[in-house]
């Protein structure tokens, strides 16, 4: 695969996650510090509208490896999903005119078809990653690509969001426009994306029935243990992202932070991602996932136990934490081709839609349980918006930006040691399924 077609890929998820960390980062304080709902309220359109939309997932990844068109069976769904996603983004990130109750129906509303358009693109796009190539370190290096660009996107929102949004005589008008751009770019580049990407890797059988696109999934011991790998990487990067606002404007007490914290840890991350493909090839897949959560656990025990007033001390345990997460963000999606093969190999069907989109069901799942239960956790705390909080709402805070992730990356070092998918064996795996599929003399 060459340079070339490798970046096209990738630049892709920069616009994806233009859409994704704007949700993630800064959706729950649009909800409550600028529509004006409260915690719980916003907790739950989180809820409902991320389970939608993580229960949808394994219906597209079954339709979109069934799909036939001359474009293929992933691409079209990049270029004629993007106009859409970019208008429901918009219209996400904006506050209606209507009263308390009319705020919250447009926020389910919004929230809920974000997330059905945001899945029929970004299902194909991770499919993608399997039919460009079998090679186990090609898909290392793509994934790698794909996740710098994934974290250049990041970066772009977390550290200019609050900045740009601050140039405007309201933070409703600032988020609408932004977001308005965001779009506009997201869907320029998910063109390229589709201009630029082939799929080379063919299914070797018909039609797949439900029955085969199932018993790849649940018959499939790797995917189970990488869906959990994938599961606490989008839990603890959830939480962090979700109460990173909250931590600097109520308990270090300065807002101007935000933004410099966003731009030194995702700075950090994104030149920590350039190690991971020798990390990997040092330690294998899992192994080097491991070691980025033991650094990750170290990290959140010194951000406990740092003073809020030792703002050097939060940035620089801040970025070891990001660091920590970084080799799961990447790997993650360069061992789930590798599962594709697998069940091929024992199943006889290549059923990569449907393994794909149920990896990213749970990955979903993760993220509203993340979601949602930070804000449930605030609210109980009787976190308020835009006042003075009370201690054991700032003690929550506290807690959730560095006990719940570290608590979470102890039961990914647990389930790393129990993947046995490496190099030789997915080696083995490819060998074996060409066997099978060589002519008979």
């Amino acid at each position: 695969m060459n340079q070339r077609a490798a970046m096209g890929y990738a630049v892709g998820d920069y616009g994806i996650n233009l859409y994704f960390i704007s949700v993630m980062t800064y959706l729950l304080y649009f909800y409550t510090d600028v529509m004006g709902l409260s915690a719980v309220t916003a907790g739950a359109v989180f809820a409902v509208a991320r389970f939608i939309d993580a229960v949808t997932d394994p219906l597209m990844g079954m339709i979109a490896e069934r799909t036939r068109s001359r474009w293929g069976r992933m691409r079209p769904y990049l270029v004629f999903g993007a106009v859409p996603l970019a208008l429901v983004s918009v219209a996400t990130f904006t506050v209606p005119d209507l009263d308390a109750g009319g705020k919250v129906i447009w926020a389910y509303t919004t929230y809920i078809l974000f997330g059905l358009i945001y899945t029929l693109v970004t299902i194909p796009y991770a499919t993608l990653t399997a039919s460009i190539t079998q090679d186990y370190e090609v898909r290392t290096k793509l994934s790698t690509y794909r996740i710098a660009c994934a974290f250049a996107g990041g970066f772009t929102v977390s550290v200019g969001t609050m900045p740009f949004v601050g140039m405007f005589e309201s933070e409703e008008t600032g988020f609408q426009v932004l977001m308005l751009i965001f779009s506009l770019i997201a869907t320029l580049l998910l063109y390229v994306t589709y201009r630029s990407t082939e799929e080379i890797v063919q299914p070797t059988t018909g039609r797949l029935s439900l029955r085969d696109s199932l018993v790849a999934i649940t018959r499939n011991p790797p995917l189970v243990v990488v869906i959990g790998i994938f599961c606490c990487g989008m839990l603890s990067f959830t939480v962090r992202q979700s109460v990173t606002a909250y931590y600097f404007i109520y308990n270090v007490g300065d807002p101007s932070l935000i933004a410099w914290f966003f731009s030194v840890t995702l700075g950090a991350m994104l030149i920590g991602i350039w190690s991971v493909p020798k990390l990997s090839e040092r330690l294998g897949k899992a192994g080097a996932t491991r070691a980025g959560a033991y650094l990750g656990i170290v990290a959140c025990a010194g951000l406990y136990f740092t003073p809020y007033d030792q703002v050097y001390l939060i940035f620089f345990w801040g970025c070891l934490v990001a660091l920590g997460g970084t080799p799961v963000a990447v790997l993650g999606w360069a061992m789930i081709p590798d599962t594709v093969e697998y069940a091929q190999l024992r199943h006889g069907v290549r059923a990569d839609g449907a393994i794909f989109s149920t990896a990213s069901f749970f990955q979903k799942l993760a993220k509203t349980v993340g979601g949602a239960g930070v804000a449930f956790i605030l609210g109980l705390a009787g976190y308020i918006a835009n006042q003075p909080q009370t201690d054991s709402a700032i003690e929550a805070i506290h807690s959730v930006f560095t006990l719940i992730p570290m608590a979470i990356m102890l039961a990914l070092v647990v389930l790393t040691h129990l993947y046995t998918l490496d190099s030789d064996e997915h080696q083995s795996i490819l060998e074996r399924i060409a066997a099978k599929a060589a002519p008979t003399e």
